[in-house]
């Protein structure tokens, strides 16, 4: 019996409400509150709102779909600094996400203000971070080595930590704004569709952007990209926080311990399944994304190669992330949708493997929209999974923490990123690579597999840990029910 039952149960049964219960509010003005909840928060979410909420995803891909696409070429072709050194820091700033990533997690979840536990966040951490963001792709090629690897060292940790003080407040506002199940699905959609729009500007412009605004400096182009990106993604997260409600609430209960959370954790297993694939996620994308300049600029001859194939794909990008309702409606599961979504991706990256641009453009380009296809699909999926494992986990256990869960699917995507990155790093280091030189056959073997056919069959295992969710919409809405009614026994 989950405790929100347990409440519903014990008001209309005219009981008070013991305090040394597991039952935390402790008054019957607590146990009505949570009897309206449903209520008052299955509601329709404002056009407005949805639109302000994908707003915060644009943001978030001017900051760090910057950094996952071009910070790792920065560092060794502008910085001048060694793939070894971008190798270890990668790995060495995980494990200082282990740290920030459930901290702050946990403070979102106990913040409380007029503005609700998640959007002050928005308000006070992006501006910050945004400056931080500018210090990163500020560079300092003329320095020593030591100097250069421990102002990357510094700046980047603290861009992590300000983009996880962003981050992990906006993907668990989703949970706070409705409890419907279609109203989740259509935010996230906007979310994706808008996240999708972003990243193919970002990959249109920053290239010939860099060239423009350094006239011949990529360093002073890197620096003055990041100010005009860092200025976005605080814009974007201000107007979300403006335009976003939450209706959500947390019951008041003593404080839990981190032993407690992780047990509770431990116990939803559609949880787990949406962290796995978020691992295999983060691995597989952003391994790929950094290694993507290094693909047009040394494999196909020409970095200009990497806009235009970021124009073949924008629009695919879209349309992709908007047909994810559709596919939910038809399997009536959003981890089923994402699996499909990850197979298909997988197979269309494998085959891309067979063409490239100078030998076959219109086969080359033509598969890549495929892939972005049905890769945004994927993307949409993935992260509206994770507000109902949310509440299966406050159904199977009785304890809500919101925040401390999504800080683990943020840090499972980073410790994914993580090794995705360092391991490109560490391998094209021990294959010999030289910056802005002629690459040998290896290094070149190298960046070629990882645009094509190493995340391809990443993709293709992602789709077979998510075909095992099954959290389908029926069983969350017997949930959702149980919680609300108090349909179980006692």
């Amino acid at each position: 019996m989950t405790e929100m039952a347990l409440r519903s149960k014990i008001k209309q049964a005219g009981q008070p409400v013991d305090v040394g219960t597991k039952v935390s509010a402790g008054t019957k003005a607590g146990a009505a509150a949570d009897t309206d909840l449903n209520r008052d928060t299955d509601v329709k979410v404002s056009l407005i709102s949805k639109i302000a909420y994908g707003m915060g995803d644009v943001g978030c891909n001017f900051s760090w779909m910057f950094v996952g696409n071009f910070l790792m070429i920065f560092y060794t072709d502008v910085f001048g600094i060694s793939m070894g050194a971008v190798a270890g820091l990668m790995l060495f700033s995980r494990f200082w996400d282990a740290v920030n990533d459930p901290v702050i997690g946990s403070l979102t979840d106990r913040t409380h203000s007029r503005w609700g536990r998640y959007r002050p966040w928005l308000l006070g951490a992006a501006p910050l971070t945004a400056l931080v963001l500018i210090l990163t792709f500020w560079a300092h090629p003329g320095w020593n080595s030591t100097a250069k690897i421990v102002y990357m060292a510094i700046t980047y940790c603290i861009l992590v930590l300000g983009y996880t003080c962003v981050n992990i407040p906006y993907g668990t506002l989703c949970g706070a704004m409705t409890q419907n199940i279609e109203e989740r699905a259509q935010i996230n959609t906007f979310r994706s569709v808008a996240a999708m729009i972003a990243i193919g500007i970002i990959n249109i412009i920053t290239v010939p952007l860099i060239e423009t605004l350094g006239a011949g400096s990529d360093k002073r182009g890197y620096l003055l990209a990041a100010v005009i990106y860092g200025g976005i993604f605080a814009m974007c997260h201000i107007f979300c926080f403006a335009k976003t409600k939450e209706v959500v609430a947390v019951p008041e209960r003593k404080k839990i311990s981190l032993k407690e959370q992780l047990t509770a954790v431990s116990k939803n297993r559609p949880y787990i399944l949406a962290l796995a694939g978020q691992l295999l996620f983060g691995f597989t994308l952003y391994g790929r994304n950094a290694d993507a300049l290094y693909y047009f600029t040394y494999v196909e001859g020409d970095k200009a190669f990497f806009t235009v194939y970021s124009m073949c794909i924008i629009i695919p990008s879209i349309i992709g992330a908007a047909c994810f309702p559709m596919l939910f409606h038809w399997t009536n599961n959003k981890g089923r949708a994402a699996s499909i979504f990850a197979f298909l991706t997988g197979m269309s990256m494998m085959g891309l493997g067979m063409f490239t641009v100078k030998e076959s453009p219109v086969l080359f380009y033509g598969v890549s929209a495929l892939t972005q296809f049905f890769f945004s699909g994927f993307n949409t999926a993935i992260y509206a999974i994770i507000p109902d494992c949310v509440e299966y986990g406050e159904w199977k256990t009785g304890l809500r923490n919101d925040g401390f869960q999504y800080a683990f699917i943020s840090l499972g995507n980073k410790m994914g990123m993580a090794l995705g990155t360092s391991l490109l790093a560490m391998v094209l280091g021990m294959c010999g690579y030289a910056a802005g030189a002629q690459q040998n056959s290896a290094v070149l073997a190298v960046i070629k597999h990882s645009f094509t056919t190493i995340p391809g069959l990443f993709w293709i295992i992602t789709g077979i840990v998510l075909f095992f969710y099954r959290l389908n919409r029926r069983r969350y809405n017997e949930i959702m029910e149980e919680m609300y009614t108090g349909g179980a026994g006692l």
